[in-house]
């Protein structure tokens, strides 16, 4: 008979390899979605599309990805990490090919629209996946008392593919075409779908992964991850299935809390992805390279300001126990934001407006790992349907925000308009006081 695995070897050898991995594939994966947006100008002259057309098809990835997160939680609990990101890989490649092939033998604008709603919704399906799946992997892999940091730093993805994707692919453009640039992101992508099955933990298992060979269970955490041992296999000693010892998250009242407080936060976060440029230009009066350059400044900001605050969130637990510890950074972060919004919109001086603007996003975004992490420890193996209808709610606010935020500045001014999101944030920040993390998952007495 096999002698059973040595305690920790599993959880440590994943945790070296799985992070860096998930980072990887997952700023991958960013960039082939973001790619649109940086040849959307030269797709824009080539088929005579307007900015509202375009806007059409950007919306069109973001339908598809925010309601089959939910459904895509649900099979990031019942299928390996290991064959979901191999076919997210090749979808996103797909999909990207997809892309730089519309329009090829000079189809109309009739049929050229259609086919680009379709090809971004598909993305958006193919995409939905992947923060849900990475958090399940992180809860069901990583100990609690760096669930924030690991979560933090595959997170900072949205940080790197926004920075990365203008500097590769806009010079691939101006020279190539932005078909060639395409392509490059689809060859991108692929070679990270090798990566990951080469490298990914317990290649060996085939079709399972780090995920399913490291159940998780309340009893797991309650107090070995405290004094630094891991608790040894729970399969091999006939322990429980993880999905029947794990708890209900949809059931919790802390969850919803958690969900009410990540969709007021989407909604602010996606007022700086679709506005802050045109804002900057039409209400600041910056001329357009200057603007394009400080629309930057928050995605280079966050690619550290996400690990930061996934870093502190996994210290204060360590100091205050699992639920002020993580309370704190998002309590504290989202406040804050909400002062540097109301001086940014107030403010007479354009350069006073964009750094507080800035120091508002980098705020936001530096909640992302406490987020990530919190649902992780309530929610254990099903960390997937759990996480995938918080992201839910986070990307509904953004469906929501830039259509209602233009909106309501045109009837009561951009201050007024952003003075009232302050108060969102506010809002969002305070509904953390209701949340409660099980001691027993930091080894805490609260």
């Amino acid at each position: 008979m096999t002698a059973p695995p040595a305690p920790a070897a599993a959880p440590v050898s994943a945790m070296k390899r799985l992070v860096p991995l998930l980072m990887i594939v997952t700023s991958v994966g960013y960039v082939c979605r973001v790619a649109v947006t940086v040849v959307a100008p030269g797709m824009m002259r080539d088929f005579g599309l307007t900015q509202a057309q375009m806007g059409t098809v950007f919306s069109a990835f973001l339908i598809g990805y925010t309601f089959f997160q939910v459904p895509s939680g649900g099979l990031a609990d019942r299928v390996s990490a290991r064959r979901i990101f191999l076919v997210l890989c090749a979808g996103w490649s797909v999909f990207t090919v997809l892309t730089a092939c519309v329009g090829w033998r000079g189809f109309g604008l009739a049929v050229i629209i259609p086919q680009l709603w379709l090809i971004r919704a598909g993305f958006g399906v193919i995409a939905a996946p992947t923060y849900p799946t990475s958090g399940r992997t992180i809860a069901v892999t990583v100990p609690p008392r760096l669930h924030a940091r690991a979560n933090s730093l595959v997170l900072a993805s949205v940080g790197v593919g926004s920075a990365v994707t203008p500097l590769l692919l806009a010079p691939m453009t101006s020279h190539y075409g932005w078909r060639a640039a395409l392509l490059v992101a689809a060859l991108l992508s692929a070679a990270a779908g090798c990566l990951w099955w080469w490298l990914a933990p317990d290649r060996s298992a085939g079709d399972s992964s780090v995920a399913a060979t490291v159940p998780y269970s309340g009893a797991q955490y309650s107090g070995a991850h405290a004094s630094g041992a891991h608790a040894s296999g729970a399969q091999a000693s006939g322990a429980e299935d993880p999905a029947k010892t794990s708890p209900q998250p949809l059931r919790s009242r802390s969850f919803w809390l958690l969900f009410a407080s990540y969709l007021l936060q989407g909604y602010l976060g996606y007022i700086f992805v679709f506005w802050f440029y045109l804002y900057l230009v039409q209400v600041r009066h910056f001329e357009l390279l200057k603007a394009a350059g400080l629309t930057a400044l928050p995605w280079l900001a966050t690619i550290f300001a996400i690990p930061l605050g996934g870093v502190l969130s996994d210290a204060a637990m360590a100091r205050w126990g699992a639920t002020w510890g993580r309370r704190s950074v998002p309590l504290t972060a989202l406040s804050v934001a909400a002062v540097f919004l109301v001086i940014g919109a107030r403010t007479s001086s354009p350069g006073m407006a964009v750094a507080a603007l800035t120091a508002c996003t980098v705020l936001v975004m530096s909640t992302e790992g406490p987020f990530w992490a919190t649902i992780a420890q309530l929610s254990g193996a099903r960390s997937g349907i759990a996480g995938g209808t918080m992201n839910f709610g986070s990307n509904l606010g953004g469906m929501i925000s830039p259509a209602l935020t233009p909106w309501l500045a045109e009837r009561i001014g951009w201050e007024t308009a952003l003075s009232l999101t302050a108060g969102f944030a506010v809002v969002a920040g305070l509904l953390w006081l209701g949340v409660r993390v099980n001691p027993a998952s930091d080894g805490h007495a609260e």
